[in-house]
């Protein structure tokens, strides 16, 4: 738990994770948001890295690739990639897309690591809502070669009802037979603050109505 409360230290200090009124992109109105681009420094990016990476080893998944959905997954892939190779000396390939396919030099919507039939493909992405981007990058995916995408991985996992009463996760989990790996989820975050607390009470009544089964 000390590792989980850490990132969450990290993700207050880097006004990652904060505490309020927001509405998500579901219409849902919630207590707390999480916002990865406010990562702005090479101290962040390098220490956010560290900790996808571990959570990349620390899951025992065997994979050929990395691959970041644009925009904020590339920054993810890259710091993952590098991270994986500067603390386990594992020099794996990352790629991400573009939003537009490019008409002219290189051309194409894919930047980086060209992947090839039969790689295994895992996607390092922030935090997902309504899961949209991975069913997207998914079906990208599967355009650019006959790859296996079999794990996902997320900063945090907020605990909501997807489209029926499963979690969104858990929803790709069972659609696309995908293991997904959260580095915290709504739980840890709740347990990181003493039990009176106003931003962890908040939290447990917006997970009483939309928190998953």
């Amino acid at each position: 738990m000390r590792k989980k409360q850490d990132f969450i230290e990290f993700m207050i200090e880097a006004g990652v994770l904060t505490f309020g009124d927001f509405t998500a992109k579901s219409g849902r109105k919630t207590p707390y948001f999480v916002n990865t681009g406010n990562y702005k420094t090479g101290k962040h990016i390098s220490i956010l890295g560290d900790y996808y990476a571990d959570l990349v080893m620390e899951s025992g998944e065997q994979f050929d690739a990395l691959f970041g959905p644009a925009y904020k997954g590339i920054t993810l892939a890259a710091a993952t990639a590098s991270s994986l190779y500067r603390n386990y000396k594992a020099d794996v390939p990352y790629f991400f897309n573009r939003k537009e396919a490019k008409d002219h030099g290189e051309g194409g919507l894919i930047i980086g690591y060209k992947p090839i039939d039969k790689d295994r493909i895992i996607i390092i992405e922030d935090v997902v809502t309504a899961g949209t981007a991975v069913r997207e990058s998914l079906k990208l995916l599967k355009t650019i070669a006959d790859v296996t995408v079999n794990t996902l991985y997320v900063s945090v996992d907020r605990m909501e009802r997807g489209t029926g009463n499963l979690s969104t996760l858990d929803e790709l989990k069972d659609e696309f037979n995908i293991n997904v790996y959260p580095i915290v989820t709504a739980r840890d975050i709740i347990k990181s603050f003493p039990q009176d607390d106003e931003r962890a009470e908040k939290m447990e009544e917006y997970l009483k109505i939309y928190g998953a089964e």
